[in-house]
């Protein structure tokens, strides 16, 4: 099972939202971050821009994504809450190459390049918390190209689906549930295919009984079944 970014947390028991957002409790409500509500829409960072801060979202979920040649949209990643971003200015991103944009309304810590060096130093498992996010997200790319070159597109859709429900999803009864479940056109993104074959696909798999979805989440009646189709040549 892949496991989740959330997880690391309690792997190292390390309060990573402590870190990232304590109170000067001795100076009443003042925090030492800061932080920062965006509208849904509204873009967190864009190409280009100075990439001097590291941010860690509290809450709602937001995008990172660049450009192709064409202006084409890639989404690379989805984030939740607890999820950090903008990490590479770390290890030396002077410039951002990619954009963070607020899929809903979202709140994020905001702490500056040094500040964080700092935090790294003074808490050794933080400084391993986001090795292993760096680590995880380039597996994940890896991944994807792997399977662009070697898997036909319904093969990708479905290993997708299997993956956000391992790692988002939650037991209900027999049945897996997803919530917050994306749109067919981020799906798309995700797994570069279109928005037609991922309806057609999705339609077909809910006629079938092995799952059913809506704008609010995806429930996925059979894991098992699932699986098998993804070995099944379309």
């Amino acid at each position: 099972m892949v496991m989740s970014n959330e997880a690391y947390w309690y792997l190292e028991s390390i309060d990573v939202t402590g870190i990232f957002c304590p109170q000067k409790i001795r100076r009443g409500d003042l925090e030492a971050h800061f932080h920062r509500c965006y509208k849904r829409g509204e873009y967190i960072y864009l190409p280009e821009e100075s990439a001097d801060r590291v941010f860690f979202l509290t809450d709602g979920r937001v995008k990172i994504g660049t450009y192709g040649e064409s202006g084409k949209e890639i989404t690379k990643a989805i984030l939740g809450k607890g999820d950090v971003f903008g990490e590479l200015s770390l290890i030396g991103e002077e410039k951002r190459r990619d954009f963070a944009y607020a899929m809903e309304e979202a709140t994020v810590c905001v702490v500056n390049v040094d500040e964080m060096k700092s935090l790294m130093r003074d808490h050794s498992a933080l400084s391993l918390f986001l090795m292993k996010i760096m680590g995880s997200r380039v597996l994940d790319m890896e991944r994807r190209l792997e399977s662009l070159v070697f898997k036909d597109s319904r093969t990708r859709i479905i290993e997708f689906l299997l993956e956000i429900a391992e790692k988002k999803g939650r037991r209900v009864g027999f049945e897996t549930e997803v919530r917050k479940f994306i749109t067919h056109q981020e799906i798309a993104n995700l797994t570069a295919t279109s928005r037609q074959t991922v309806t057609t696909l999705l339609n077909d798999l809910r006629e079938r009984n092995i799952l059913t979805f809506d704008r609010r989440r995806l429930l996925i009646r059979d894991m098992e079944k699932l699986s098998q189709e993804a070995m099944t040549v379309g």
